[in-house]
């Protein structure tokens, strides 16, 4: 008894053959066209994420800036000099030398 090969197993040898011999460019090229349309979402889905990565980054870029400004603001106000000299007489009890205890250095 000898057994006959199903149609499906025929079916799908048949397909393949016909993919291999009569339909070798269209299938060459299929693969390329799929190969190429995940070439594109993966491109695609990369910018998006670029994108919002930018964005993102620009955000941050300005909180950066306003706190900048604020800390120049800050810095400004405790370098003033009759903050400075008010400090100094008041917290380190310094004072102004008196004219006569002033000395002069000249270099020659």
């Amino acid at each position: 008894m000898s057994q006959q090969p199903s149609p499906e197993s025929n079916l799908a040898r048949t397909i393949g053959l016909d993919l291999f011999s009569i339909g070798r460019w269209q299938f060459i090229l299929l693969i390329f066209i799929f190969i190429s349309a995940i070439g594109v979402v993966l491109v695609t889905h990369n910018t998006r994420q670029m994108i919002d990565q930018r964005e993102n980054l620009l955000l941050e870029k300005d909180l950066l800036d306003g706190e900048w400004r604020n800390l120049i603001l800050e810095e400004n106000a405790l370098a003033e000099h009759s903050r400075v000299q008010r400090l100094a007489m008041e917290e380190l009890e310094m004072k102004r030398p008196e004219p006569d205890k002033e000395v002069i250095i000249k270099l020659p």
